[in-house]
């Protein structure tokens, strides 16, 4: 199976590219756009609401804890890399239900 082009492995775990829909009427996870996978998130984009919503969502679908989840690139931006610590590509695809 190949991986998404949304996916990269490191050697530590995975890196995932997202593009973030805040405000959204439900938190789920999308389809692949492109090199990013689309999530909604219900929380707005202030004060970080939607980065932390962000984080919860993948960490609960992943069952993992929120601490393995790391927000890298896009703080301020729909489009982010996020950093998921010491797991699979096929670990984090069968989690997103991919």
């Amino acid at each position: 199976m190949a991986t998404p082009s949304y996916l990269r492995e490191q050697p530590d775990g995975v890196l995932l590219s997202v593009k973030v829909q805040p405000r959204a009427s439900a938190n789920q996870i999308g389809e692949a756009l492109g090199n990013e996978l689309r999530i909604k998130v219900t929380a707005p984009p202030v004060d970080a609401a939607a980065n932390e919503a962000l984080v919860r969502l993948l960490a609960e679908k992943l069952d993992c804890p929120r601490s393995r989840v790391e927000l890298l690139r896009g703080h301020t931006s729909r489009h982010k890399v996020l950093k998921l610590h010491g797991l699979s590509a096929e670990a984090v695809l069968a989690g997103l239900g991919q």
